[in-house]
């Protein structure tokens, strides 16, 4: 595929709030080799047919054209990005995009130490790993999947590729992993590793277990800084919502993500990308365009640039999260963060 050349001068992609849009995360693919409690029903879901899933010349394609009205950032996502077959290739053509500075992932790493050689080359750069627990037991009960082991090795992988700052993101449960918070932040006290832990969020298959799981960020610093003194600092390179507090000369640090009790709204820079091919606005709502339609059409560079434009005017100013109400057709956790 033919490389366009990109004008960098063109007017940065902004909202109708004034906030510069800087970052897409891209979903790969809907599908997923686990079933978290939290993301999906054990049975999973309705899977998108392969027909409807965007190419990665399709994707490429848009983001040679959000990359020409500033987009620099880009995330890969799922479901599970490592499912999709021969991932490095896409990596490797976003990375030959003009303009385009960084090139992250989130995923469960349960696949990650043996793709991570191709992934590095090509051009990866960042990697947010999805770690609920560190006990086997409690990695099947919440996955409903075995593979703790796997998911340390791809860490452990990750680090030894030199893909700095490593991010971990637990999700935590009141009653299921909640015990666990002050281990986790012990392993940000030797080790170059920013664990994030996040609020489970109110998603339309999980809307009563958030009820009765939900922990605020407030009272998981609390129980952290019964370790030792925390300090906010300002975290790690990236494009994530996370507040960020260390210990005293920590190698990493812990930061947390609160879509319910301190929302992060003003400071958004991102849009998302299904993998159907929607741009989507918002992870909490359902305002979207459909750039697959018109790019399968023949739109031109030009077209699909003016397409995202027009999608900022339905951008919304913040989400309306509240406690126990479904709120969102999110497909999966690894969509937030950054």
């Amino acid at each position: 595929m033919a490389i366009e050349t990109i004008d960098l001068t063109a007017a940065q992609l902004t909202d109708q709030f004034s906030r510069p849009i800087t970052y897409l995360r891209i979903s790969v693919t809907d599908k997923c080799n686990l079933r978290c409690v939290y993301c999906m029903p054990e049975s999973g879901l309705a899977w998108l047919p392969k027909a409807e899933i965007l190419s990665y010349e399709e994707i490429t394609q848009i983001v040679g054209a959000a990359a020409s009205v500033g987009v620099r950032s880009i995330r890969l996502t799922g479901g599970e990005p490592l499912i999709r077959r021969d991932l490095a290739s896409l990596v490797a053509a976003i990375a030959a995009v003009e303009g385009i500075d960084d090139i992250a992932m989130s995923t469960n790493a349960l696949l990650l130490s043996e793709q991570i050689d191709d992934l590095v080359s090509a051009g990866l750069r960042r990697v947010n790993i999805s770690l609920d627990t560190l006990r086997e037991d409690r990695f099947f009960s919440i996955a409903r999947r075995s593979g703790l082991q796997k998911v340390l090795d791809g860490m452990h992988s990750a680090l030894a590729a030199g893909l700095h700052p490593l991010k971990m993101n637990c999700v935590v449960m009141r009653g299921q992993n909640d015990d666990e918070i002050e281990q986790f932040a012990r392993l940000t006290i030797d080790r170059p590793i920013f664990v994030r832990f996040i609020e489970v969020m109110p998603v339309h298959e999980n809307a009563a277990l958030q009820r009765d799981a939900y922990v605020s960020t407030d009272e998981m610093l609390e129980r952290i800084a019964a370790i030792g003194e925390l300090r906010p600092i300002s975290g790690p390179g990236g494009n994530g919502p996370a507040r960020y507090f260390a210990f005293p000369n920590a190698l990493g640090a812990v930061g947390v993500i609160s879509p319910l009790s301190h929302d992060y709204c003003e400071r958004c820079n991102r849009v998302r990308l299904t993998a159907d091919g929607r741009l989507r606005m918002c992870l909490f709502g359902d305002q979207h365009v459909d750039l697959r339609t018109p790019l399968r059409g023949g739109a031109s560079r030009a077209e699909i640039v003016t397409l995202l434009r027009s999608a900022m005017t339905i951008k919304p100013e913040r989400h309306r999260l509240r406690l126990g109400e479904p709120a969102s057709r999110m497909r999966a956790f690894s969509e937030i963060g950054g």
